[in-house]
């Protein structure tokens, strides 16, 4: 094992992966997961649109999480950058 890398060299060790990823999915608590509030309106209806797109992150798997997130990250980012050249 290595300070700088602390994961490094544990390759050989037996891991039970079902196991860990099972422990976090369950809520800190023991109980179920309670899906997240929705977010406050921004007043932006364009930007609502886009963070209302984060609901299909509870419904779909995790493998699924990252091609979400960067679409609703592009969807800001397009929304940003209308606002930054004036366009209503």
């Amino acid at each position: 094992m290595n300070e700088e890398y602390p994961d490094q060299g544990i390759e050989g060790q037996d891991q039970d992966l079902d196991a860990e990823r099972a422990r976090a999915a369950a809520a800190p608590d023991g109980g179920e997961l309670r899906r997240a509030a929705e977010p406050p309106p921004t007043g932006d209806d364009r930007v609502d649109a886009a963070v209302a797109g984060l609901s299909r992150l509870a419904a779909g798997p995790v493998e699924e999480h990252v091609a979400v997130l960067e679409e609703v990250h592009g969807r800001l980012r397009d929304i940003l950058g209308e606002v930054n050249e004036g366009t209503p």
